[in-house]
């Protein structure tokens, strides 16, 4: 009787030890909802202020460097402290090509969208905020003015494309895919960044990023041939989805030939 009523505590014991680890091991819905729109905000309007800064206060002399180098350093860095939570996207482009991946719910990619456009408009605030009236009306506030006429679209277009699909293919194949994802995302993401800026910024700006672009434009009120900065990242993100579902993914992600 002794045994029989010892065998039942004990086993009422590991029930109830399995069940708080089912819990525990359950994320709270603010976990997996609200704490990472709340990180791509955030991370969105850190990056995007530094972004924004480097250009209104850049430094004669450095040419496309001071811009590069704080772009792609407080993207790593950001992407660092933040991607545990939300995964570090903090671009709508690179939300929608992991996405496309199978990296992200699709019940969070417009949530995601919306966390990182506020955040733009957040760090492009700030921007203004701190920078001087002469420097922040010299650079348009950061916003991204170097088309000046209609013949220069086609190679910006094309430029943006190549550049954001090398972006969010660093971030697919780095962060994502399982055969090749690695620690050293976060700096190789924002390593590609300085390089595009350093490679394209005199011929598009390389935004790569609509949210870095919508921020700036709406508090410098700067709509200038906008529209090719969404067109050209989200383009890429489409396109970047597909090579790694078709092509290069690894076997859990690709579409056929598993």
């Amino acid at each position: 009787m002794a045994a029989a009523e010892s065998s039942c505590s004990s086993m009422k014991e590991v029930m109830v030890d399995v069940d708080s680890k089912q819990q525990r091991a359950k994320p709270h819905w603010y976990e997996r909802y609200v704490q990472p729109c709340v990180a791509e905000l955030l991370g969105s309007a850190l990056f995007i202020f530094i972004g924004c800064l480097s250009v209104v206060e850049d430094a004669g002399g450095t040419g496309r460097l001071q811009p590069a180098l704080a772009h792609g350093l407080a993207l790593g860095l950001t992407i660092a402290v933040l991607g545990n939570i939300s995964g570090g996207h903090f671009n709508p482009a690179v939300s929608l090509g992991v996405w496309l991946v199978g990296g992200l719910n699709i019940t969070m990619l417009i949530p995601y969208w919306i966390s990182q456009l506020c955040g733009g408009i957040i760090g492009a605030s700030l921007t203004k905020a701190v920078a001087t009236d002469e420097h922040y009306a010299n650079a348009t506030g950061g916003a991204f003015s170097g088309i000046v006429a209609d013949e220069q679209i086609p190679s910006v277009l094309v430029g943006e494309i190549v550049m954001t699909t090398f972006l969010v293919l660093a971030v697919c194949m780095g962060a994502v895919n399982e055969e090749t994802k690695t620690p050293l995302a976060p700096f190789c993401i924002g390593l590609t960044v300085t390089v595009d800026i350093l490679a394209g910024g005199a011929i598009s700006g390389a935004c790569m990023n609509p949210a870095r672009a919508f921020g700036p434009a709406l508090v410098a009120n700067y709509w200038d041939y906008h529209w090719v900065y969404w067109v050209g990242p989200m383009l890429a993100g489409l396109l970047v989805g597909a090579l790694v579902r078709l092509l290069i993914g690894d076997r859990t992600t690709r579409l056929f030939l598993k």
